[in-house]
């Protein structure tokens, strides 16, 4: 058996077995926290027909006997007088009473002579979905060779990753387990099979609206595999390949989707802190040496640096929308329209901290050292108490 480290997910021989599990809650007999169950659609209602014109719609015949015990005993009696008893080894499923209100409704298939009657189930009356088994057949939910087939096909390429899990399985998980708004995260992503299924359902779905968060370590691949012949030198590259290439093929399989279905992502890494270790004792630091600290950013740092680790400390979802527009001939970063604009050039100037004000931004958030000069530097709150006061101003 091989198992994967920190992982619900274990592979045996040619098979793979997945152990689902949540925190559940129960704080009273009506309350729950934690995990809710929905219900997974209900593909196939063609059992149900309507050969009578029944005023209430669709029905299918379902039987009035369990083998559990549900109701004391009681006879029943045929329009044409014929006593039907409970079999020895089954039990009535519904009460007299149950029972004689059925009838009276006219849901009851009498049946000839001593067969045993059956009720009306209507598709009216039955829940907007199927309540999720309990072992996932491989038809139901896929198995590994589908899921293997799956990432062949994606990335165009034979056995660059092996135990890949198979969409339809989290698919179903996703239908089962989350909400058409909800965010599924994958602390062990490898290939980024989430993703892949995620965008797949919400294509499926038309309204679907998931958001992915895929986490995972930039473990090196061996320089003897596929994946290493193929160009990838870390699993996260595959992964973002296969992200790429599923949200092409949706929309390629989907061309009404263009422009409605979000295809698109970020990736980030973790990484140290973007400002200089400036913490000296005094007798540390020469005279000379105070100009080298005039900026305290890192010097291999890129604005984007700056803007997502500003995002980060504002709370601010990394999701969010981002456009670029240039004010005076600087670079602006304009977050979730105009609820954060960032600026990291240099040398800027009053003018655009004034046009940057007169939009009245959330956030407004500056670099230290780009500020063209010190009277800039001296009017930067006056220009922001002039054309937007409210203005929440942010200077690295």
């Amino acid at each position: 058996m091989h198992t994967r480290k920190n992982s619900a997910i274990y592979f045996s021989g040619s098979h793979e077995y997945v152990l689902c599990y949540a925190k559940h809650k129960r704080t009273s007999n009506q309350d729950k926290e934690g995990f809710i169950r929905n219900l997974l659609p209900r593909e196939d209602t063609s059992a149900y027909t309507n050969p009578d014109n029944d005023p209430k719609g669709p029905w299918k015949p379902d039987p009035i006997t369990a083998h559990n015990y549900y109701s004391a005993d009681y006879s029943i009696q045929k329009p044409d007088g014929t006593i039907i008893e409970r079999p020895q080894d089954r039990y009535w499923a519904f009460s007299e009473e149950t029972w004689n209100r059925l009838v009276k409704e006219k849901a009851v298939i009498w049946g000839a002579g001593s067969s045993m009657p059956m009720v009306k189930r209507y598709l009216c009356d039955v829940q907007d979905g199927l309540v999720p088994i309990t072992l996932f057949s491989r038809e139901f939910a896929g198995d590994t060779s589908s899921a293997k087939k799956r990432i062949d096909d994606i990335l165009e390429h034979k056995g660059i990753f092996e135990y890949t899990k198979p969409i339809k399985l989290l698919q179903k998980l996703m239908l089962i387990a989350t909400k058409k708004n909800d965010i599924v995260l994958d602390f062990f992503s490898g290939s980024a099979s989430t993703a892949d299924a995620l965008l797949s359902l919400s294509a499926e779905e038309n309204k679907g609206n998931r958001k992915f968060i895929m986490v995972q370590l930039p473990e090196e691949t061996d320089e003897k595999s596929e994946a290493f012949k193929a160009g990838y030198k870390n699993i996260c590259e595959i992964g973002k390949e296969r992200i790429r290439r599923a949200g092409k093929r949706i929309l390629e399989e989907h061309p009404e989707l263009a422009g409605k279905l979000d295809i698109g992502f970020r990736v980030l890494k973790v990484d140290s802190t973007n400002m200089q270790d400036v913490y000296y004792q005094p007798a540390e630091i020469t005279q000379t040496e105070l100009f080298t600290l005039a900026d305290n950013i890192k010097p291999d740092r890129t604005p984007e640096d700056l803007l997502f680790q500003v995002m980060l400390d504002l709370g601010i979802l990394l999701s969010s929308k981002i456009e670029e527009t240039t004010i005076g001939g600087k670079r602006v970063f304009n977050v979730a329209e105009g609820y954060l604009l960032a600026c990291f050039d240099s040398n800027v100037t009053g003018e655009v901290i004034t046009e940057i004000a007169k939009q009245q931004p959330y956030y407004a958030v500056f670099r230290d050292s780009s500020l063209a000069s010190d009277s800039v530097a001296a009017n930067f709150e006056q220009i922001f108490a002039t054309y937007s006061p409210s203005t929440e101003r942010k200077v690295l």
